[in-house]
């Protein structure tokens, strides 16, 4: 296929205007991917409504001990679950449960959403210079991107937990660590795709007719970014709230009061023997939506990756 050439207006027909379309399109190919994004679309629906779904629930976060047996427990089969408590409650405390993987599911989507939207902000920018400058810009960006990408992160995200001061917010600091983390692999894809279309001709063009650089990278090149860019985002998605959840388990993350589905899992281990679906509710809400983030990113990806042939 003949590269694209400037329209009347300066900018190429590109890929990235039908991306909408092709996002609707990978929803509806397959049975699964639909499936997924309905189940995103639930649990964000929980996290933004968690606060009125704990009201019509008619319970709250708040402790009480009226919900529990003599031992501590839960009152009640399978947790306490019932009319009045539809996930149950939380031994110790009788916290309804509810409540707590509602607002669990607000923490980990603004901590993965935040984090996946900064480090691909960041990658997208550093990459796309990368690509389009060269030069010892471009080395010092592949250098620091591999240095990045080998070094044990988790680690340091453990430590760095451990001495932040308590009145720093928790999610901000979670957010800027795995943004400053993750966009390196961002960055690898958008500067490969930046230098293959340096050397189409539609950008020769453009430069040829007198386009500056910030035109050319606004107008030319950004714009065939968007289907690699939504990609790599959505597959990011999900391991982001992933290491959210895992920081928060091993007591570093997100800290009381503040709910969390990584704490609350860590919390639930105790208890697996004596009230199992303690453990159940939050670790399948976790599990469901970083399967249902995949599946649906894999949708994405073959629908917009025209070597695939899902987008065909």
């Amino acid at each position: 296929m003949p590269d694209p050439l400037p329209s009347a207006a300066g900018a190429p027909p590109t890929a990235a205007r039908s991306v909408p379309a092709a996002l609707w399109r990978a929803i509806r190919a397959g049975r699964w991917t639909l499936v997924c994004a309905i189940v995103v679309v639930l649990i964000v629906v929980m996290a933004v409504a968690a606060d009125l779904l704990t009201l019509i629930e008619g319970q709250s976060l708040q402790p009480d001990i009226r919900n529990l047996g003599p031992t501590g427990l839960p009152a009640g089969p399978l947790g306490g679950i019932g009319g009045a408590h539809w996930f149950g409650v939380e031994p110790l405390t009788g916290i309804d449960l509810f409540a707590l993987v509602s607002h669990g599911a607000r923490t980990s989507l603004l901590v993965g959403l935040g984090g996946t939207a900064l480090a691909t902000l960041l990658g997208v920018l550093i990459g796309a210079s990368a690509g389009y400058l060269g030069g010892w810009w471009d080395r010092v960006v592949s250098w620091t991107a591999d240095v990045i990408l080998g070094f044990p992160y988790l680690i340091f995200m453990i430590a760095l937990g451990a001495v932040a001061p308590v009145e720093f917010p928790r999610q901000l600091l979670l957010i800027v660590v795995l943004g400053l983390f993750g966009w390196p692999r961002v960055a690898r894809i958008v500067r490969a795709q930046t230098l293959t279309l340096s050397k189409r001709d539609f950008v020769s063009a453009a430069k040829a007719m007198g386009g500056g650089p910030w035109h050319v990278f606004s107008r030319e090149l950004l714009p065939n970014l968007w289907a690699p860019i939504i990609v790599v985002a959505s597959l990011s998605i999900p391991s982001t709230i992933g290491s959210e959840a895992a920081l928060s388990f091993l007591g570093v993350g997100v800290l009381p009061p503040t709910p969390s589905w990584g704490r609350t899992i860590s919390t639930a281990i105790d208890f697996f023997q004596t009230d199992p679906m303690y453990l159940i509710f939050p670790g399948t809400l976790l599990f469901l939506v970083t399967l249902a983030f995949n599946v649906v990113g894999d949708g994405i990806r073959d629908t917009l990756d025209p070597r695939s042939g899902g987008g065909r």
